[in-house]
């Protein structure tokens, strides 16, 4: 009943916050810091199964990053739908780089975008940004 933009949006929401603690507490943890952070982030996700995220770029002084998913779980059940599929990870690329900044003692703010998805035709991953707000 809600459709596909609505729940994207509460899934950004949540996947946000979320995001942030978990680096917030793994960085803590495990005494990282900036892109080691997001890398850290990376791995974890990738080792959860929901594909392998790959960080392609990361500029923390401009808060951006461009991070790629291959082998996406949702690719692999919903097969080729014409559409980005992977929208419920896009709020944890921004959340885990606001948490990294705001450590930093960085007042920038960030927002991520899926431009890419395995599950469009003609692409085998997905592809999501993260710029400033």
């Amino acid at each position: 009943a809600l459709g596909a933009e609505k729940y994207a949006e509460i899934l950004y929401h949540a996947g946000y916050k979320s995001a942030w603690h978990w680096c917030e507490k793994e960085a803590e943890l495990h005494g990282l810091a900036g892109e080691a952070v997001f890398e850290h982030y990376m791995l974890r996700l990738s080792q959860r199964g929901w594909g392998k995220f790959v960080t392609e770029a990361i500029d923390l002084d401009a808060g951006t990053a461009r991070v790629r998913l291959e082998h996406s779980a949702f690719v692999y059940q919903l097969g080729k739908v014409g559409r980005k599929a992977e929208y419920m990870f896009t709020g944890w690329f921004a959340g885990a780089m606001d948490q990294i900044l705001s450590a930093r003692g960085s007042e920038l703010r960030t927002v991520a975008e899926q431009i890419q998805s395995g599950a469009e035709q003609g692409h085998d991953h997905g592809v999501f940004v993260v710029k400033p707000l």
